[in-house]
């Protein structure tokens, strides 16, 4: 949802009377000149109130000017709200926290009684408001999204003018202060000038300025614009190289979320060994991110289910699609939702999906995913929690319009409710089985490969017979001992320390043998496998 949509959508609730307005956004001035902009439009007076300017009348707020008296507490605010008979809104700032008052409240939902016959509106922001449930009749939430690429587009602009403004000014006196107080003689550029001192140099071409905007997709407005400033202040220009560097502070801004992990799409470099009939559905699939499958009205793929044995393979799948799509990879940690405090996990899904959606095109992947929103969750002892967060993700796989493609993985796909594994949800449920001979050897190639080892001085044969029932995460892990063994030996690895480390092996095919041979044949007659047998 682009601003201009959220804008048309604001004056509509406003316009239809609607009393109470809740703006959910960690965002605060990008919410405020919103509300700005549709008092604009509609010609109404606006009022913007804090606990620590009280209530003022907008451009005096803005200017710093005094408030209106007896608005400094909550109580206060609303009383005089209250008492009003004109049309206009007020915009109350982190208000959310008072609510837990019931005088708060009381007052709140008279106000909200006095302004539903008139175009005044309450509207409330804040990171999080919880409304208790006597004001929910009166309220309505407005989601205010993560900047798309048009918004993010007219941000660069303007910081641009605004850098360049700033530095033209500000030159002159920098640079002294610069000279008292590093010694630099007289005259002498500082580096982040650029040649021409104050002037930025844009060195983006249209596909690269793409790339930048993708980069920055999934920050905040604010985020966005520092990423963007610091890039230019360190150098003096905005170029490609900028791009990578971006990509990696945003990075590490999810990773600092604690919901999701990111995966750039240039650092993925991840092989799969095998897995057919999933990477020729890949193929066939991809077509739907193309302009002729929009032309005959179709839609871009939507997601996938893997279910199977543990460690052959799921995880690995996921980051290889994202790798073949050239598309960056969000994980989600489903165990990493939960939060003590009431409300607090639903709003932390909330935002992970939001934030893969203002990233689009993404790829998802949703790590055992019938740990947190499987059948035995939604039963669980803890007040409805998991079944409301089974809900919430059901709802958005069917109605999502974003470029999301979702790929959950599963160990126990029995533990999945039906309505989960349903088409719809996903485009196909596959079943990943304990590798064949043929895809044994194209994993014991990649790993030896990835470890500097040559594939072709190995008996492959042998070795591929002898980690029969292995999976690929336990043939991994037999040449990571192997190369060690030889390092601690002072050797070179060769096949007798690799098939020592197999016969040593116990694999989860035999140590878990009844489990696994359950999941094998009822999955194998209800899901496509993802490999020729």
């Amino acid at each position: 949802m682009s601003l201009s949509s959220s804008l048309h959508e604001l004056e509509t609730l406003i316009l239809s009377l609607h009393p109470l307005v809740v703006i959910e956004t960690p965002e605060e001035q990008r919410a405020r000149g919103l509300v700005a902009a549709a008092a604009s439009e509609l010609d109404l007076p606006f009022f913007e109130w804090s606990m620590t300017l009280g209530l003022q009348y907008g451009q005096a707020a803005a200017a710093g000017g005094n408030p209106i008296a007896t608005t400094l507490s909550p109580e206060g605010v609303l009383r005089h709200l209250r008492a009003l008979d004109r049309e206009g809104l007020y915009l109350l700032k982190d208000f959310g926290v008072h609510l837990q008052e019931p005088g708060v409240t009381r007052l709140l939902r008279e106000v909200c009684q006095t302004f539903a016959s008139t175009a005044a509106s309450v509207l409330i922001t804040g990171p999080a408001v919880d409304l208790p449930a006597e004001l929910e009749p009166h309220a309505t939430y407005l989601k205010l999204r993560l900047p798309d690429a048009e918004e993010l587009r007219e941000a660069i602009d303007a910081l641009l003018r605004s850098l360049r403004q700033r530095l033209s000014r500000r030159l002159p006196e920098r640079r002294s202060g610069l000279d008292r107080r590093s010694g630099a003689r007289r005259g002498a550029s500082p580096r982040w000038e650029g040649e021409r001192g104050g002037q930025i140099d844009v060195a983006l071409d249209e596909p690269q300025l793409e790339q930048l905007v993708q980069a920055l997709r999934g920050m905040t407005l604010n985020q966005a614009r520092q990423a963007v400033a610091y890039a230019v202040l360190e150098d003096g220009k905005l170029s490609a190289e900028d791009v990578g560097r971006i990509t990696d502070r945003k990075a590490r801004l999810i990773q600092d979320s604690g919901l999701l992990e990111y995966f750039p799409a240039e650092d993925n470099d991840f092989e799969l060994g095998g897995f057919d009939r999933l990477q020729a559905w890949l193929e066939r699939a991809h077509q739907g991110f193309s302009l002729e499958a929009a032309r005959l009205n179709l839609a871009p793929p939507r997601g996938l289910l893997l279910a199977g044995v543990q460690g052959c393979g799921k995880s690995l799948a996921a980051k290889v699609i994202a790798r073949r799509w050239r598309q960056p990879l969000l994980k989600l940690d489903a165990g990493r939702l939960y939060d003590k405090y009431v409300g607090e996990s639903e709003r932390n899904l909330r935002r992970a999906l939001e934030l893969a959606e203002a990233m689009e095109p993404v790829v998802l992947w949703i790590d055992e995913i019938e740990k947190a929103f499987g059948a035995s969750a939604a039963d669980s002892h803890d007040g409805g929690l998991s079944r409301r967060l089974q809900g919430h993700l059901l709802t958005w796989l069917q109605e999502r319009r974003a470029r999301v493609f979702v790929v959950a993985t599963a160990n126990d796909v029995f533990a999945l409710p039906p309505e989960l594994v349903r088409k719809g949800r996903f485009n196909e449920v596959f079943f990943v089985d304990l590798p064949t001979s043929r895809e044994r050897r194209e994993i014991f190639e990649i790993h030896l490969r990835r470890r500097r080892q040559q594939p072709e001085a190995f008996q492959l044969d042998d070795l591929v017979l002898a980690s029969d029932g292995m999976t690929g995460a336990e043939i991994e892990q037999t040449v990571i001992s192997g190369l060690y063994r030889a390092l601690h030996e002072q050797r070179p690895l060769d096949d007798a320390l690799l098939l020592r480390e197999i016969d040593a092996a116990i694999p989860l095919s035999v140590s878990r043998r009844e489990e696994v041979e359950r999941l094998r044949s009822l999955a194998r007659e209800r899901f496509v496998p993802v490999s020729s047998r």
